[in-house]
């Protein structure tokens, strides 16, 4: 089965990455007709040299034009819908990469649902209303693995939190409720004489709001990070964001640093967020250094390099670990970035 190792670098900066296809629905040679026919018709579109589907990742497939301006054209184009025949499927298109970021893996536990709903039904309900996404089967310890495109993951984790709040709403509302009755029910209390004190209650402090949050890809995370936006923001509206860096994917929660701060800034610095960050998915492109099996010296060689031009993109983030190194920027840029690196190092990175 296709993977994006499958498309070679000559054709990467004319090659898209199409999410959000009906698998299982069509037959794949259909499915792939379809898309070519689509990408071809549309407004600015042009002549599609392959198609590769189906892929490792279900519902994904990639695109290559003859043409690069005709790849940069369909992706600056907002929406794309599939043929009638399709159903008029809405799809996520995107840059290729090599570390395609609508690709993600995850591992679910389910198991906190499991006292208020079966779980076989909640994975049904979950397969129903994502059907872009591959599970598994679900273990007896209530994990069950999904893999699919990352905008199409970050919909189901937020599907669950709802989830999540709505049984948790229950579940006070159920206490509140118990605690009316309680109140109502006649107590008998001793008396307290005229000389009495009467002991102050110790004030329950309430339970503090729980914020907004906000689920990215880890890789547009750091890349966001780095920049003036994401400090500026919660400056400006006096939030404070806790981060949690899971993998792929990091949860932000957005809290007030004030008290009396306006209810809605948290949720506006979330909205700013996710477009700032929607708009990073569809332009950044990775590029991995792959360091294994190398000799010290080259590895000196590449990582020299990457420093010596970290200077000259500003663009571009670099991120040094043992084993690899990769870069997140604008795909002409990373292009032109990974080019200059190999002059560098005078020998093919692999």
């Amino acid at each position: 089965m296709a993977s994006v190792l499958s498309v070679k670098e000559s054709k990467a900066e004319r090659t898209v990455v199409v999410a959000g296809l009906p698998a299982g629905r069509f037959d794949d040679l259909l499915l792939t007709a379809l898309v070519k026919i689509h990408f071809q018709d549309i407004n600015e579109g042009g002549v599609v040299e392959d198609v590769l589907y189906p892929t490792r990742t279900k519902g994904v497939a990639y695109v290559t034009f003859k043409e690069k301006k005709v790849a940069e054209n369909v992706i600056r184009k907002e929406k794309h819908c599939l043929a009638e025949k399709a159903g008029h499927i809405q799809l996520i298109v995107s840059h290729l990469s090599e570390k395609v970021f609508s690709s993600v893996n995850a591992v679910l536990d389910l198991s906190i649902f499991q006292s208020q709903v079966f779980l076989e039904c909640l994975v049904r309900d979950l397969k129903r209303k994502h059907p872009t996404l591959c599970f598994s089967s679900l273990e007896d310890n209530g994990r069950i693995s999904v893999q699919g495109s990352f905008l199409a993951m970050k919909k189901l984790k937020e599907s669950l939190l709802l989830k999540a709040g709505s049984l948790l709403e229950k579940n006070r509302g159920f206490i509140s409720e118990r605690e009316k009755r309680n109140k109502q029910s006649p107590r008998r209390s001793p008396q307290k004489s005229a000389n009495s004190l009467e002991t102050p209650r110790r004030s329950v402090p309430e339970t503090p709001r729980r914020g907004e949050i906000v689920v990215l890809d880890t890789d547009v995370f750091h890349y966001l990070k780095r920049g003036n936006f994401y400090k500026s923001t919660l400056k400006k509206y006096h939030v404070l964001c806790q981060e949690r860096v899971d993998g792929e994917i990091t949860t932000i929660c957005i809290r007030n640093a004030l008290a009396g701060s306006q209810p809605n800034h948290e949720k506006l610095v979330k909205e700013f967020i996710e477009k700032y960050s929607h708009a990073l998915h569809f332009e950044l492109r990775k590029e991995t250094f792959v360091l294994e099996g190398m000799e010290n010296r080259e590895k000196v060689s590449i990582k020299g390099a990457c420093k010596q031009l970290s200077s000259k993109y500003l663009d571009v983030l670099i991120k040094f670990y043992e084993t690899h190194i990769d870069i997140i920027g604008p795909s002409s840029v990373i292009y032109a970035f990974k080019k200059e690196a190999m002059k560098l190092t005078r020998h093919r990175v692999r």
